[in-house]
């Protein structure tokens, strides 16, 4: 069973997760996207070592707190392949004005999707949904039926397309990947708003009706 802890951070409201298996002295965090201190003291109160630092994306509300959390705790860095450039010059790639200043960081370890990776205990599947972002990746935990999805799928919404190299119909057809390959008992830790099941969104979901008609 896992541990669960979730840091809503930052202007953006976005959700980082810190996850170990119960009781384990290593943990992952997944998209530390700002209040770098605050993620850090949690590490430490937990009294765990962090072994990785996991991206599902590089939009700047993901990764504001990579680089500082990296070079405190010594965690590599797991990030989309697609997505390298962005972690390499992060604030050329920030839409708007008023955001940041956020730090380079290039990663350590480099994902496409396809890859079955072990962490802190953990073993996850990295299933590649692009639509959102260009090469934006979901992590599965399929022993756990869980997925840390980033900007994919939301309680009750989906992620948006009109950020550069979004693309809606790309986005529907990696969220019909996940309703067809993971069952609907799968707990959706999202990037934004609250968790949610597959299984709900499938049935409440207004965005996906056409998908599951």
């Amino acid at each position: 069973m896992i541990e669960v802890a979730a840091f809503t951070v930052g202007p953006v409201q976005e959700n980082s997760y810190l996850v170990r298996q119960q009781g384990a002295e290593s943990a992952v965090i997944f998209d530390p996207g700002d209040e770098a201190e605050r993620l850090l003291g949690a590490i430490d109160q937990l009294g765990v070592r962090l072994d990785a630092i996991l991206l599902t994306h590089t939009h700047f509300d993901h990764v504001g707190a990579v680089a500082p959390l990296a070079r405190a705790t010594g965690a590599p860095v797991w990030c989309p392949a697609l997505e390298r450039e962005v972690m390499l010059d992060v604030m050329r790639y920030v839409p708007w004005p008023g955001f940041g200043p956020f730090e380079n960081h290039d990663p350590e370890h480099l994902v496409s999707g396809g890859e079955s990776i072990s962490l802190a205990g953990l073993d996850f599947d990295v299933i590649f949904t692009p639509g959102h972002s260009p090469g934006h990746v979901t992590w599965s935990l399929p022993a756990e039926q869980a997925i840390f999805s980033g900007d994919v799928l939301f309680q009750g919404s989906i992620g948006r397309t009109d950020l550069p190299f979004g693309d809606h119909q790309t986005l529907l057809r990696s969220i019909a990947g996940l309703l067809d390959a993971l069952p609907d008992e799968t707990v959706v830790h999202p990037g934004h708003m609250g968790i949610t099941t597959l299984g709900t969104e499938r049935a409440t979901n207004p965005f996906l009706q056409d998908l599951v008609a």
